[in-house]
Protein backbone atom coordinates (compact mmCIF):
# COMPACT_ATOMS: atom_id res chain seq x y z
CA UNK A 1 0.00 0.00 0.00
CA UNK A 2 2.55 2.49 -1.53
CA UNK A 3 -0.35 5.55 -0.95
CA UNK A 4 -1.04 4.79 2.74
CA UNK A 5 0.94 7.49 4.48
CA UNK A 6 2.44 6.77 7.74
CA UNK A 7 0.94 8.19 10.95
CA UNK A 8 2.40 11.00 12.15
CA UNK A 9 3.93 10.88 16.31
CA UNK A 10 1.79 13.29 18.33
CA UNK A 11 0.24 13.54 21.85
CA UNK A 12 -2.82 11.23 21.84
CA UNK A 13 -6.10 12.74 22.38
CA UNK A 14 -8.85 10.00 21.56
CA UNK A 15 -8.60 7.80 24.46
CA UNK A 16 -11.73 7.12 24.47
CA UNK A 17 -12.37 6.74 20.95
CA UNK A 18 -14.02 9.68 18.28
CA UNK A 19 -17.27 9.89 16.77
CA UNK A 20 -18.76 9.79 13.16
CA UNK A 21 -15.93 11.86 10.60
CA UNK A 22 -16.92 15.67 11.01
CA UNK A 23 -16.80 17.27 7.20
CA UNK A 24 -17.18 15.74 3.98
CA UNK A 25 -15.11 11.97 4.05
CA UNK A 26 -11.27 11.99 2.93
CA UNK A 27 -9.74 10.41 0.17
CA UNK A 28 -8.33 7.20 0.32
CA UNK A 29 -8.33 2.94 0.29
CA UNK A 30 -7.34 3.04 3.46
CA UNK A 31 -10.24 4.71 5.14
CA UNK A 32 -13.16 2.09 6.72
CA UNK A 33 -16.57 3.65 5.44
CA UNK A 34 -18.37 2.20 8.53
CA UNK A 35 -15.82 3.81 10.85
CA UNK A 36 -16.08 6.84 9.10
CA UNK A 37 -20.21 6.93 9.67
CA UNK A 38 -20.23 5.39 12.72
CA UNK A 39 -17.11 6.81 14.97
CA UNK A 40 -14.10 4.65 15.57
CA UNK A 41 -13.66 3.07 19.41
CA UNK A 42 -11.26 0.70 18.86
CA UNK A 43 -7.68 1.13 21.30
CA UNK A 44 -5.50 2.28 18.22
CA UNK A 45 -3.44 5.76 18.51
CA UNK A 46 -4.98 8.72 16.82
CA UNK A 47 -3.02 8.12 13.61
CA UNK A 48 -5.04 4.85 12.50
CA UNK A 49 -8.13 6.36 13.56
CA UNK A 50 -10.90 5.27 11.00
CA UNK A 51 -8.83 2.99 9.37
CA UNK A 52 -9.18 -0.72 7.97
CA UNK A 53 -7.78 -3.40 10.03
CA UNK A 54 -6.15 -4.78 7.13
CA UNK A 55 -4.42 -1.35 5.54
CA UNK A 56 -3.55 -0.88 9.77
CA UNK A 57 -1.63 -4.54 9.19
CA UNK A 58 -0.43 -3.47 5.86
CA UNK A 59 1.25 -0.41 7.35
CA UNK A 60 2.51 -1.71 10.21
CA UNK A 61 4.24 -4.25 8.18
CA UNK A 62 6.49 -1.48 6.72
CA UNK A 63 7.81 -1.29 9.81
CA UNK A 64 7.99 -3.75 12.18
CA UNK A 65 11.17 -4.51 14.19
CA UNK A 66 13.05 -7.48 13.59
CA UNK A 67 12.79 -9.07 17.15
CA UNK A 68 10.83 -11.74 17.32
CA UNK A 69 8.74 -13.35 20.73
CA UNK A 70 7.68 -16.98 21.80
CA UNK A 71 6.07 -18.14 24.77
CA UNK A 72 5.99 -21.67 25.70
CA UNK A 73 1.90 -22.65 26.25
CA UNK A 74 1.88 -26.03 27.76
CA UNK A 75 -0.78 -24.88 30.87
CA UNK A 76 -3.03 -22.87 28.81
CA UNK A 77 -1.19 -19.64 30.46
CA UNK A 78 -3.53 -16.55 31.11
CA UNK A 79 -0.51 -14.16 30.45
CA UNK A 80 0.01 -14.97 26.70
CA UNK A 81 -2.46 -12.40 25.96
CA UNK A 82 -1.04 -9.91 27.71
CA UNK A 83 2.37 -10.98 26.01
CA UNK A 84 0.56 -10.54 22.49
CA UNK A 85 -0.45 -6.83 23.58
CA UNK A 86 3.32 -6.03 24.69
CA UNK A 87 4.76 -7.02 21.41
CA UNK A 88 2.43 -5.36 19.31
CA UNK A 89 2.51 -1.78 21.68
CA UNK A 90 6.93 -2.48 20.88
CA UNK A 91 5.83 -3.87 17.22
CA UNK A 92 8.17 -6.88 17.04
CA UNK A 93 7.84 -8.91 14.22
CA UNK A 94 5.57 -11.54 15.14
CA UNK A 95 4.79 -13.64 18.28
CA UNK A 96 4.93 -17.61 18.23
CA UNK A 97 2.89 -19.42 20.42
CA UNK A 98 5.32 -22.95 21.18
CA UNK A 99 3.26 -26.02 22.45
CA UNK A 100 -1.17 -25.93 22.73
CA UNK A 101 -2.43 -23.97 20.23
CA UNK A 102 -5.38 -22.87 22.11
CA UNK A 103 -4.50 -19.98 24.15
CA UNK A 104 -6.70 -17.01 26.41
CA UNK A 105 -7.00 -14.26 23.98
CA UNK A 106 -8.78 -11.73 26.41
CA UNK A 107 -5.50 -10.43 27.58
CA UNK A 108 -4.48 -9.22 24.34
CA UNK A 109 -7.42 -6.78 23.98
CA UNK A 110 -7.85 -7.18 20.13
CA UNK A 111 -4.35 -6.21 19.84
CA UNK A 112 -3.81 -10.17 17.78
CA UNK A 113 -5.77 -8.37 15.12
CA UNK A 114 -2.83 -6.48 14.39
CA UNK A 115 0.05 -8.85 15.09
CA UNK A 116 1.65 -11.57 13.17
CA UNK A 117 0.69 -14.80 15.51
CA UNK A 118 2.45 -18.49 14.57
CA UNK A 119 1.96 -21.74 16.55
CA UNK A 120 5.00 -24.28 16.54
CA UNK A 121 3.10 -27.50 17.83
CA UNK A 122 6.81 -28.50 19.88
CA UNK A 123 9.68 -26.50 21.42
CA UNK A 124 12.27 -29.06 18.21
CA UNK A 125 9.75 -27.59 15.77
CA UNK A 126 10.37 -23.96 16.94
CA UNK A 127 14.02 -24.62 17.10
CA UNK A 128 13.97 -25.56 13.61
CA UNK A 129 12.10 -22.96 12.26
CA UNK A 130 14.79 -20.66 13.65
CA UNK A 131 17.43 -22.32 12.56
CA UNK A 132 16.24 -22.43 9.29
CA UNK A 133 15.40 -18.39 9.60
CA UNK A 134 19.18 -17.72 11.12
CA UNK A 135 17.19 -16.37 14.13
CA UNK A 136 19.20 -16.74 17.48
CA UNK A 137 16.94 -17.73 20.36
CA UNK A 138 17.62 -15.61 23.63
CA UNK A 139 15.96 -17.52 26.69
CA UNK A 140 14.44 -15.27 29.39
CA UNK A 141 14.53 -16.93 32.69
CA UNK A 142 16.87 -16.59 35.60
CA UNK A 143 18.33 -19.79 35.38
CA UNK A 144 22.30 -20.32 36.32
CA UNK A 145 24.54 -18.93 33.54
CA UNK A 146 21.21 -16.31 32.66
CA UNK A 147 23.04 -12.33 32.53
CA UNK A 148 21.06 -9.23 33.58
CA UNK A 149 19.23 -7.98 30.96
CA UNK A 150 20.54 -4.51 30.89
CA UNK A 151 24.36 -6.37 30.81
CA UNK A 152 23.05 -8.86 27.83
CA UNK A 153 24.15 -9.08 24.54
CA UNK A 154 20.81 -8.50 22.79
CA UNK A 155 21.02 -9.47 19.00
CA UNK A 156 18.91 -6.91 16.51
CA UNK A 157 17.94 -9.77 15.15
CA UNK A 158 16.57 -12.36 17.62
CA UNK A 159 13.73 -14.28 19.19
CA UNK A 160 12.77 -13.92 22.87
CA UNK A 161 11.65 -17.00 24.96
CA UNK A 162 9.31 -17.03 27.43
CA UNK A 163 7.92 -19.72 29.68
CA UNK A 164 5.50 -20.42 31.71
CA UNK A 165 4.26 -18.43 35.15
CA UNK A 166 5.75 -20.33 37.53
CA UNK A 167 7.99 -23.08 36.11
CA UNK A 168 9.56 -21.04 33.62
CA UNK A 169 11.19 -22.88 30.57
CA UNK A 170 11.27 -26.47 30.21
CA UNK A 171 14.55 -28.03 30.21
CA UNK A 172 14.15 -29.05 26.42
CA UNK A 173 13.59 -24.95 25.39
CA UNK A 174 16.36 -24.05 27.16
CA UNK A 175 18.59 -26.22 25.65
CA UNK A 176 17.63 -24.87 22.36
CA UNK A 177 18.79 -21.46 22.96
CA UNK A 178 21.39 -19.54 22.00
CA UNK A 179 21.75 -17.26 25.33
CA UNK A 180 20.32 -16.90 28.54
CA UNK A 181 18.88 -13.42 30.04
CA UNK A 182 17.22 -12.82 33.53
CA UNK A 183 15.94 -9.53 34.65
CA UNK A 184 17.35 -7.84 37.68
CA UNK A 185 14.99 -7.99 40.69
CA UNK A 186 15.40 -6.61 44.55
CA UNK A 187 12.44 -7.83 46.06
CA UNK A 188 11.71 -11.19 48.07
CA UNK A 189 9.94 -13.19 45.22
CA UNK A 190 12.12 -15.31 43.01
CA UNK A 191 10.08 -14.21 39.98
CA UNK A 192 7.73 -11.72 38.44
CA UNK A 193 5.03 -11.98 36.46
CA UNK A 194 5.61 -13.61 32.32
CA UNK A 195 3.94 -10.81 30.84
CA UNK A 196 5.84 -8.13 32.96
CA UNK A 197 9.17 -10.00 31.73
CA UNK A 198 8.15 -9.64 28.14
CA UNK A 199 7.58 -5.97 28.77
CA UNK A 200 10.90 -5.13 30.25
CA UNK A 201 12.88 -7.30 27.84
CA UNK A 202 11.14 -5.65 24.71
CA UNK A 203 11.49 -1.76 25.70
CA UNK A 204 14.95 -2.83 26.14
CA UNK A 205 15.62 -4.10 22.89
CA UNK A 206 13.83 -0.81 21.27
CA UNK A 207 15.66 1.21 23.86
CA UNK A 208 19.00 0.06 21.96
CA UNK A 209 17.96 -0.96 18.05
CA UNK A 210 14.26 1.22 18.00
Amino acid sequence: MSETPAPEPHREQSTHGVGPWPGPWPDGDWWDPELLAGGDSRNVVDGYRYWRMDAIVADLDTRRHPFHVAIENWQHDMNIGSIVRSANAFLADTVHIVGRKRWNRRGAMVTDRYQHVVHHASVADFREWAAAEGIPIVAVDNVGDAVPVDRADLPERCVFLFGQEGPGLTEEALAAATSHIEITQYGSTRSINASAAGAVVMYEWCRRWA
